[in-house]
């Protein structure tokens, strides 16, 4: 019979077990080797068939299993050990106990998704496994991190295929008492909820789970409570489902709930309130205007109070395309806020609006209020800042896109979590220790060290796999006497390719299949032949990338190729392992420049293989030319077709001349010496820059201390006066900001036989009318460099030019020298932009005054007065 409803009892323990509760319930388990190993002891089997997870494995223990646990000494001593270890862990001094002088007492850190574990379904892809690597991370560096999120309980879908290859999808349901979370209580042990307002009146209540990743408190929010009514126990029913009043909901609780939920846990558990609030993605921007209503009760109005929230905010923007960031049709956002009396509604549409060209007038933008909210953001890698900066340039009209204020702090992976044992060995690590890795030791192993390392690795992936595509056969409806060939599967001594990911268009799943022939010569050469292993999953609604699993799982069935090529269904973290510590080459051919970062491929590179990668994301920025191979991209080819053609060429032409004859040159002791030196490469070159640890101390020292330090300035001791100083100024400038003009500009430097000399100096003057606004306002720039054939001044550098006394009443005047150090050609602007020392960037406020042209002249005859440096004139 079909039970109506399902529920998790959890094992009660005897007294000698207890301390397995609290080891259980800290996840520090899932990345620390020797407490996996003890639950893994208590009975392997059934360890295994758990999925690795104590809670799940210890609820099916046999109870005289239990009894004989508590009565064997050497068990109760390990525990024993480990809850020492565990304390330890928890209370020692770490780095971030002597960081910076001005660190922040804590830092809010919301994503929509973590992937801290498969024990804990709720992550769909990278950005909920970049965040899951960022508390553990923050953990192991000792930041007092707290992570609020929300709690699916259906989480992600799980992926299987039907007979033909089509991507089926399920979600199944979970019970929070079964997984490794605690509700928050108040001291009456009663459930705390938060409540947030919708619209008509309605209210929408959430219990508060709390996930302890190793010193990291994580809050997830939870729907279904009594009170709640039918439609809304569903808001946390599933991840990224439902239309866009239902994610519209998702994302007011996590934002505005997810602040109430902070402060009642830092009252209750004593934690340090945030100074800092990090918004991992724009899904969680409304954070901002329930910051905004807290300082708006204390008495500052909506624009003082933008200023503090804005100082202590830090945004994180993951998507280079503007398909992958939620817009909301402004009316729905109006209906949630419009009798808010603290967050006026003109201001808080204003925030999202779409104020550039090609933005839409009616739509809401989360990205851009996530922007607007913050006065930190930063894009996943330098590339990344790029192409945000192209992106957004528009919040920012006037200024050139190298000024525009998003910077980047490229992504990092969390060591211990994805490296194998047989890799942290070589790198001088104990099991599961958060640091000491030596990769300089690990690329000075011996070679044969290396590549036994390599090949067990290898053939922990081939068995996997075979386990795997033996399961999801079945599944699709074939019999045990019909998968004998699955044996036959991979080789372990063949040459493996990784291809794993979420599948939208441009991550390009089927660019291998783009010549089928020639893909199938290289699967089965005789003398080198080449294995892939491929997964991913497309989102339930998009039907084009469930046609490409299609296409791929087809291919891959075929009797010719199917012992070479695989696809696994149903990609998650357990599988993710196997595939970054086992395969030889990682494969990521994206369109440029539309990969954000892509840490699969850090992860493999940490256990010693090698990308294969078009130069996008964080590979644009650290390959080397030893540390992999680049797959040319054809960034020109306007003919999509055309594109994907030569780069598909290219790639075959790689991994056929290039990648398979190095793998398969062996010396005598059968070792490829020119792969085995490319890993050790890769370890010196890519072990230290793409951990998590590194990525958590640039967080800290280059956005949390900075946010920190400009909020308690804003505060001002609780009584908020450089608040409300600066948003009066802010004020005040735009008001008057249309009156400022610049009146004149003129140049003069000493002129050679054959033009200006190289190495002498200009003068620039500059008279401007300022209006209601007086020089300590503004700043006065000349903007000079190289001009191209556009009069456009090539990476422009900037000299501010100083205030002259006296000048015409209504009249400012400014001077200053440039140095003519360059040869060549030479062009120079001049700009006013508004200064102020609370001023994060000058750009902030996005105004800014050129000269305008006078009639009969181009904008640019004015602002580029063209110089011709003589190289010969030095004298």
């Amino acid at each position: 019979m079909r039970a109506i409803r399902r529920f998790t009892v959890r094992v009660t323990l005897p007294e000698p077990l207890a301390a397995l509760h609290g080891l259980m319930l800290n996840l520090r388990w899932s990345w620390h080797a020797p407490t996996e190993d003890l639950f893994a002891s208590i009975d392997p089997a059934a360890w295994e068939a758990s999925g690795r997870d104590p809670i799940k494995m210890l609820s099916a223990l046999p109870s005289a299993r239990i009894a004989a646990l508590a009565a064997d000494g050497e068990f109760l001593g390990r525990l024993a050990g480990a809850e020492r270890d565990l304390q330890r862990y928890m209370s020692e001094p770490r780095w971030y106990a002597t960081a910076a002088p001005d660190r922040p007492a804590a830092i809010a850190y919301f994503s929509p998704e973590f992937g801290i574990t498969a024990a804990l379904p709720q992550y769909s892809g990278g950005l909920g496994i970049l965040a899951g690597d960022h508390l553990k991370s923050a953990s192991d560096l000792g930041v007092p991190l707290v992570g609020v999120g929300l709690l699916y309980r259906h989480g992600y879908f799980t992926q299987s295929l039907s007979a033909d290859g089509w991507q089926a999808e399920r979600y199944p349901s979970d019970d929070p008492n079964g997984l490794p979370l605690e509700l928050l209580r108040d001291p009456a042990g009663s459930p705390v909820h938060v409540t947030v307002g919708l619209t008509a009146g309605r209210q929408l209540s959430a219990q508060v789970w709390v996930a302890q990743v190793g010193r990291v408190p994580l809050l997830l929010l939870d729907s279904y409570v009594e009170e709640n009514e039918a439609d809304l126990h569903e808001v946390t029913d599933r991840l990224y489902g439902g239309g866009s009043d239902h994610r519209l909901r998702q994302e007011l609780l996590l934002g505005v709930g997810g602040v109430r939920a902070v402060r009642a846990f830092c009252a209750l558990r004593g934690f340090p309130s945030p100074e800092v609030f990090h918004t991992n993605e724009g899904h969680a921007g409304f954070l901002g205007l329930e910051r905004i209503r807290e300082y708006a009760e204390q008495g500052l109005s909506f624009d003082e109070a933008l200023q503090v929230c804005r100082a202590g905010t830090v945004f994180t923007t993951h998507t280079p395309v503007p398909a992958g960031i939620d817009r909301f049709e402004r009316s729905l956002v109006r209906e949630h806020f419009a009798d808010d009396p603290l967050l006026p509604i003109d201001k808080v549409l204003a925030l999202g609006a779409e104020t550039y060209p090609g933005g839409d007038s009616e739509v809401f933008n989360m990205a851009v209020m996530g922007m607007r909210l913050a006065q930190r953001v930063n894009g996943v890698s330098l590339l990344h800042g790029q192409v945000s900066r192209e992106m957004f340039a528009g919040l920012w009209p006037g200024f050139d896109t190298s000024e525009v204020p998003i910077g980047s702090v490229t992504n990092g992976v969390h060591t211990p979590t994805w490296v194998a044992p047989e890799i942290l060995s070589l790198a001088g690590a104990s099991p599961g220790e958060a640091s000491g890795w030596d990769w300089e030791q690990a690329a000075a192993a011996p070679a044969a060290e290396l590549w036994e390392a390599r090949h067990a690795l290898r053939a922990r992936l081939v068995a996997e796999t075979r386990r795997r595509l033996r399961a999801s056969w079945r599944q699709r409806g074939a019999s045990g006497a019909e998968l004998t060939w699955i044996d036959d599967v991979l080789d372990e001594n063949v040459l493996t390719i990784g291809f794993a990911r979420r599948v939208p268009s441009y991550k390009r799943l089927t660019l291998m299949l783009n010549d089928p022939e020639r893909l199938s010569e290289l699967l089965n050469d005789p003398d080198q032949p080449i294995q892939i292993v491929v997964a991913g999953k497309a989102h339930p609604a998009d039907e084009g990338g469930k046609g490409l699993i299609q296409q791929m799982v087809l291919f891959s069935d075929s009797p010719e190729v199917r012992r070479r090529i695989v696809f696994l269904p149903d990609y998650d973290m357990a599988m993710a392992h196997a595939l970054v510590q086992g395969c030889d080459v990682w494969l990521n051919n994206p369109l440029r420049p539309l990969e954000a970062c892509g840490t699969s491929g850090m992860k493999a590179a940490l256990n010693g293989g090698l990308n294969v990668s078009v130069r996008d994301g964080w590979w644009d920025e650290w390959y080397d030319g030893g540390n992999g191979w680049e797959i040319p991209s054809a960034d020109g080819v306007a003919d999509a077709v055309r594109r994907d053609a030569l780069e598909a060429t290219a790639l075959y032409e790689l991994l056929g001349k290039s990648v398979a004859p190095l793998f398969y040159e062996r010396d005598a002791d059968g070792i490829p010496p020119g792969w085995a030196e490319r890993i050790r490469h890769t370890f010196r070159s890519l072990g230290p820059k793409v951990q998590a640890e590194r990525m958590v101390r640039e967080y800290v020292t280059a956005l949390y201390v900075p946010a920190a330090m400009s909020s308690r300035v804003l505060d001002g001791d609780g009584r908020f006066g450089p608040a409300r100083e600066l948003a009066a100024w802010k004020h005040r400038v735009v008001q008057a900001w249309p009156q400022v003009r610049v009146e004149h500009a003129e140049a003069e430097a000493a002129a050679g036989p054959s033009g200006q000399a190289l190495g002498s100096v200009l003068t620039v003057r500059v008279s401007v009318a300022l209006g209601e606004l007086t020089p300590e306002d503004v700043a006065v720039e000349v903007v000079y460099g190289r001009p191209d054939d556009a009069d456009e001044i090539i990476s422009p550098s900037y000299a501010t030019l100083t205030a002259e006394p006296a000048a015409p009443e209504g009249l400012a005047r400014f001077s200053g020298e440039v140095s003519l150090d360059q040869p060549g050609q030479f062009g120079y602007t001049v700009r006013v932009l508004p200064d102020h020392p609370l001023l994060d960037s000058r750009a902030e406020l996005g105004l800014v005054t050129y000269p305008q042209a006078p009639a009969g002249m181009t904008n640019g005859d004015l602002r580029l007065s063209g110089l011709r440096l003589c190289g010969e004139c030095h004298g």
